[in-house]
């Protein structure tokens, strides 16, 4: 079968593999719909934290199941599903207690492991979530919100609040959407004026800023003074990460969402004079998963807006580089298989 492979940093080869042949508990599944989002993107460049080479990008996903054995979970031949790409070990601590997001073995489909730029997969039954009603395009952008929505939960918001999202890529946008929904003052940060705009037009913001030199002034000023309660860290920018410890207020909470390879510092009397909650926000677990499906087959979450690049399997390589040009307006890219 037809696969993508990104063999090293910057460089992508096309290989013929054998159809998968599932193993007790799992399914085989066709891919119709690979969603493209900054881990791709840092893949390619060799600045993705846990990726390893060579490997089958791909965890954004959307199936259709081909054929599945026995006790399948009600599972059937023809059923579309989201593909949750978390493996989890099923026997750690975190595990045991429901958070499989964080398994100590985790392996995530096109990270760790090979994943969905393929034409099919071997998928475990648990981690297959169906639906009738949603489209492949939906489907498959299930994992991205859920990763937002998994965020949010963590933040515990409280309506009212300012909450300040800083990076208004795919996985801020998906954070600025929860929070607004959780009744947040939400307040979005960024580099880029053309991202302000997009998140300005198409989602509940109450301000933007423009990050530079001032922005903790304006901060003030939409605060009244007193700056957010809680800050999302959406951008996986080392210098964005480490500035962010200044933006909460007292008594506040900030939420690192983004990750880099290398180590974060902050300047501990201040985080400890203002009492800071400092929280991480890894992957998502199926509630999320079910969570962002039923408020997408409720027509609750618009993810036209999302997607603005669109690719097949066949013309995928050629179509990657210009994604990487800011000039492209790249926010969201769909592979149809």
């Amino acid at each position: 079968m037809k696969t993508i492979v990104l063999d090293c940093p910057g460089h992508f080869s096309t290989a013929d593999r054998s159809f998968p042949q599932p193993n007790k508990g799992e399914a085989l599944v066709r891919i119709r719909r690979v969603g493209v989002c900054g881990t791709d993107l840092r893949a390619f460049r060799g600045k993705q934290p846990f990726f390893s080479y060579p490997r089958v990008p791909g965890h954004e996903l959307a199936g259709e199941i081909i054929e599945v054995g026995e006790n399948a979970d009600g599972l059937k031949a023809g059923d579309r599903c989201a593909i949750e790409p978390y493996m989890n070990c099923g026997a750690c601590t975190a595990c045991r207690r429901g958070r499989t997001n964080c398994c100590a073995r985790l392996q995530l489909f096109g990270v760790h492991i090979d994943g969905g730029m393929c034409e099919q997969m071997a998928v475990p039954t648990s981690k297959l979530h169906r639906s009738d009603a949603l489209s492949l395009d939906q489907l498959a952008l299930v994992e991205p919100l859920s990763i937002g929505a998994h965020a949010v939960a963590r933040a515990q918001i409280e309506a009212g609040e300012y909450a300040l999202v800083v990076g208004a890529g795919p996985i801020g946008l998906s954070v600025i959407q929860f929070a607004a929904a959780a009744g947040a003052r939400v307040i979005v940060m960024d580099i880029n004026r053309e991202r302000l705009d997009f998140a300005a037009r198409h989602f509940n913001v109450e301000a933007t800023i423009e990050a530079g030199n001032d922005a903790a002034k304006k901060l003030l000023e939409i605060t009244s003074g007193d700056m957010p309660t809680l800050v999302f860290e959406a951008t996986g920018n080392p210098s964005s990460m480490n500035a962010s410890f200044d933006l909460p207020s007292h008594g506040g909470r900030i939420v690192l969402v983004g990750l880099f390879q290398g180590d974060l510092t902050f300047h501990d009397p201040d985080a400890h004079r203002r009492e800071l909650t400092i929280i991480c926000s890894r992957n998502a677990t199926a509630a999320d998963f079910r969570f962002v499906m039923n408020l997408l087959e409720e027509n609750d979450i618009d993810i036209d807006p999302w997607i603005t690049h669109r690719a097949t399997l066949d013309d995928l390589i050629a179509q990657f580089q210009h994604w990487l040009d800011p000039r492209s307006r790249f926010i969201k890219a769909v592979v149809e298989i």
